[in-house]
């Protein structure tokens, strides 16, 4: 009697490694996108296309860090407390209209410029208001004063020339930040990535629609659309394709002409009606087809020639737990390499396991978690709900995935594990 498999996908020839399909993606997947000057407020988010380069120093000034009095150090008493005349006053944005003497304290506040000497680089220590004491024109400084304190000095954030941000990076409010910093208005980007997307099945319905016998509400679509507008991508919704080999092979076709990058979810497995692997290869080629991983193995990586072009495809599982883990770990670094982006892992987090758990050899897993507080306050993930391909409602209820890899066959509570939150991943 032939042995019956367990496994649902066993069938169908040799299973990709998920570091293996990771770094195909990093050898073959270059920035596709044209690029463009976009002004600063509008650059949230973007990809940077070339290096941002200070062209000043910034502070451009030596600067007080407080409100207080300025002194030269060479001034001040030897163990003892220091009185002296005050005969200026500095403010931010208002210099000093004369060159600094010996034997004065100036009245400076936060970020007045440093006045200038005659014959030196002028006050060189600056007092904490709240540290001094004030009798009419003349304040006293206590002992125990460090040569330079409290004083910035020009260039001590951004130096002249240096590259504050680089090419590839994902721009972050503290980025633009950075960039106006040093001056910049507008800054060189990386046009949205287009992204055609679209969904198969003779069984899948609109939501609001009437659903028959047999038939589900599209969740894949939606979920897909906001994970990829949120990586910053241009998406045109292509709907719903029936289970039909020519639908299919006009739909991909078409949109190759004008899109980087093609997206779909179901149609990619081994059953009859699955036509999506077969209209690629036709149209293009076939990179990839199916992970060692679970869940998510269906998996496909093509491309359509078009207009010249080798347009990027990739199908996604149908189930949509199996398409938030492919998508977090597979089309995420697909996507941010052809948009240009230089840091493309996300980052794993370690934390306890609340749980046991039994696995295959050479097969990652993800088990959707959230993260609760353990006995010492310790970050413990807790398996949310059930863990089928098909149930959302966990991936819902869940902070993140624990990612268990290959070589565990056995995952005993307690122990350390990789934790990815969502949060990370877009």
């Amino acid at each position: 009697m032939a042995q019956l498999s367990d496994d649902c996908f066993a069938h169908g020839g040799g299973l990709m490694p998920l570091d293996e399909a990771l770094d195909l993606l990093a050898r073959r997947m270059v920035p596709v996108t044209s690029i463009e000057t976009v002004p600063l407020g509008r650059a949230l988010g973007r990809f940077l296309a070339e290096d941002v380069t200070a062209g000043m120093d910034v502070p451009p000034r030596d600067n007080s860090a407080v409100d207080g009095y300025a002194v030269y150090f060479d001034d001040l008493e030897d163990g003892a407390e220091t009185r002296l005349p005050v005969t200026g006053r500095v403010a931010a944005g208002h210099p000093l209209d004369r060159p600094a003497r010996r034997g004065e304290a100036l009245r400076v506040f936060t970020g007045a410029i440093m006045p200038a000497g005659e014959n030196d680089s002028g006050p060189d220590t600056v007092f904490m208001q709240e540290d001094c004491a004030v009798e009419g024109d003349t304040v006293s400084l206590p002992t125990g004063m460090a040569r330079g304190a409290n004083r910035r000095d020009a260039g001590e954030d951004v130096a002249k020339g240096a590259a504050v941000l680089r090419a590839g990076r994902r721009l972050r409010p503290e980025d633009l930040g950075l960039a106006a910093s040093v001056g910049r208005s507008s800054l060189a980007l990386r046009a949205p990535l287009k992204v055609a997307l679209f969904s198969t099945g003779d069984e899948i319905r609109e939501p609001g629609a009437a659903l028959d016998d047999g038939a589900i509400y599209d969740a894949n679509r939606y979920m897909l659309a906001a994970m990829l507008s949120r990586l910053g991508c241009a998406v045109t919704d292509l709907g719903i394709l029936p289970d039909d080999a020519a639908a299919v092979r006009a739909t991909l076709d078409g949109a190759a002409g004008d899109h980087d990058l093609l997206v779909t979810s179901g149609g990619v497995s081994v059953g009859e009606e699955d036509h999506v692997k077969a209209v690629i290869e036709a149209l293009g080629g076939m990179t990839l087809w199916r992970l060692a991983i679970k869940p998510g193995r269906p998996l496909a990586l093509g491309h359509v020639n078009k207009g010249g072009r080798a347009v990027p495809f990739l199908g996604l599982p149908g189930n949509p737990a199996a398409v938030i883990v492919t998508f977090l770990r597979f089309a995420r670094p697909l996507v941010l390499h052809l948009s240009g982006c230089s840091d493309v892992a996300p980052l794993l987090f370690r934390v306890r396991a609340g749980f046991s758990h039994k696995k295959k050899l050479d097969r990652r897993e993800f088990v959707r978690c959230r993260i609760e507080r353990d006995t010492d306050g310790a970050p413990l993930a807790v398996k949310a709900g059930r863990q089928g391909a098909g149930v959302l409602s966990a991936v819902a209820a869940a902070d993140g995935l624990v990612e268990l890899p290959e070589e565990m066959t056995y995952l005993e509570a307690g122990s350390e594990v990789d934790f990815l939150p969502f949060s990370e991943a877009v």
